[in-house]
C-alpha cells in the first residue's frame, strides 16, 4: 500500500464530508502527486473544485479522470455535468454518452443529456434520453416535466398529456406547472395541488 498516496486521500475525504472543499483540495493534490496515475483522487479533486464553482478546473481534473479510469461512469457524468454548466452542450452530451454506454441505468446522465439536447433544441433527441430517464426513476418529478416539455415542442399532444397524468397522480403542483408551461388547458383544469 502506498502510504504517501491514501494517507492524504482518505484525510481529504474526511474534509469533503464536511463540506471543507479548500482543505480537501490541499490533501487530493498531495496524494496525486505521490501517484501521478491515481484516478480516485484526480476525480475527487473535479468534485472539490466543481463544489467550489471553479467548472474550468473541475472539468481538467474529470478529464484527467477519465483518461486515467476510462471505465468509471460516474466520473463520465460528472464530467458532463460540468461540461453542461460551462455551456459545453455537445461536450455533455459526450461525455453522458459515455456514462450511459458504461452504465446504461445512470438515470441522472440520461437525464442531463436529455436538458443539453433541449438546450440545442434537438427535442427528438431529448425527449429520447428524457424517457430513459423517466422509465429509470419514475418518481422524478424533474424528468417527467422535461420529458412532457420536450413533447410539446415535438407537438406530441397525446404523449405530453400521458406525461401530464402520470406526473399529476405523484406531483400535482409540477403536474399543474407541466399544464401551465405547455399549454394544456383542459389538464390545468384538472391538475390541482393537494
Amino acid at each position: 500500500m502506498n502510504f504517501a498516496q491514501w494517507a492524504p486521500f482518505y484525510r481529504a475525504r474526511f474534509f469533503m464530508w464536511f463540506n471543507r472543499h479548500e482543505a480537501a483540495i490541499s490533501g487530493l493534490t498531495e496524494a496525486l502527486a505521490a501517484n501521478p496515475r491515481f484516478g480516485r483522487a484526480a476525480a475527487n479533486l473535479g468534485y472539490a473544485h466543481a463544489m467550489l464553482g471553479r467548472d474550468e478546473l473541475a472539468a481538467r481534473y474529470f478529464e484527467q479522470a477519465t483518461e486515467l479510469e476510462p471505465g468509471n461512469a460516474s466520473t463520465w457524468f460528472d464530467l458532463g455535468f460540468v461540461h453542461d454548466r460551462q455551456g459545453r452542450k455537445e461536450e455533455a452530451i459526450a461525455a453522458f454518452g459515455r456514462a450511459v454506454a458504461l452504465r446504461p441505468a445512470l438515470d441522472r446522465a440520461w437525464f442531463g443529456m436529455g436538458l443539453a439536447h433541449a438546450a440545442l433544441g434537438r427535442h427528438d433527441r431529448a425527449a429520447e434520453a428524457l424517457e430513459r430517464a423517466a422509465q429509470l426513476q419514475p418518481m422524478n418529478p424533474h424528468a417527467w416535466y422535461s420529458l412532457g416539455m420536450a413533447y410539446f415542442t415535438l407537438g406530441e399532444t397525446q404523449k405530453l398529456k400521458e406525461a401530464h397524468a402520470h406526473l399529476d397522480r405523484f406531483d400535482p403542483k409540477m403536474a399543474l406547472r407541466l399544464a401551465k408551461d405547455a399549454q394544456l388547458e383542459e389538464a390545468a383544469s384538472f391538475s390541482s395541488p393537494r
